[in-house]
């Protein structure tokens, strides 16, 4: 039985900083399980609800747009919570564009399953295994995102490991800790990002145009 159409919460159109080096669009997904304390996407948090694009429009945006962009980039919310995320990514990777993921790495199998069809990786890994619940409310997800961080090593995938300097992990211990892991997983490439205090992006920044 074929999944539900990916659940759309959100589309920027045009962007230059969302995929390195390449023109994109960023579909945002609805819906993500962990409540971080720093969510920059707050209102793609709920399971549904939203914006809504229906995905048969955002194909067809897409397509008006070949040529023009390189990439699209799924971002969210965590797009691997949404089992059609497997068949939108084949999809946009048919139409000839490059594909780019966001994610928390929260469902390490779903991952494996999506690394063939990517061509980047945002990763974030937000702090060492032991500090995730007390960051995401979550308990026992660290170290599903830390075995993505492993599997996305291994794969050799472009990508970009991001941390966010959240106050409780912003100490010299903590960042010592956390890059230690990080080099023992092999080549990679790991960033520090700012933390914010609040949510920078407003409804209708993600929403963009399908215009």
């Amino acid at each position: 039985m074929p999944y539900p159409p990916l659940q759309v919460g959100g589309l920027t159109p045009i962007t230059t900083i969302d995929y390195p080096d390449h023109l994109s669009a960023v579909i945002f997904c609805q819906g993500c399980p962990l409540r971080c304390h720093y969510c920059q996407n707050s209102e793609l948090l709920p399971r549904h609800g939203g914006l809504n694009i229906p995905w048969e429009a955002v194909l067809d945006f897409l397509e008006s747009r070949r040529g023009l962009l390189e990439a699209v980039v799924f971002s969210g919310g965590e797009p691997t919570l949404q089992a059609a995320l497997q068949d939108a990514v084949k999809a946009v990777k048919a139409m000839g564009f490059l594909v780019g993921l966001h994610t928390a790495g929260i469902y390490p199998d779903r991952f494996a399953r999506l690394l063939p069809y990517l061509d980047w990786v945002g990763l974030d890994i937000k702090a060492p295994v032991e500090d995730y619940e007390a960051l995401t409310g979550v308990p026992g997800v660290g170290e599903s995102a830390w075995q993505c961080a492993r599997l996305l090593a291994l794969s050799g995938l472009p990508h970009e490991i991001r941390t966010t300097l959240y106050p409780t992990i912003d100490t010299q211990e903590k960042k010592e800790h956390l890059s230690r892991a990080l080099s023992s997983l092999g080549d990679i490439n790991h960033v520090w990002q700012a933390c914010r205090d609040q949510n920078f992006q407003s409804q209708d920044s993600i929403s963009g145009s399908l215009n």
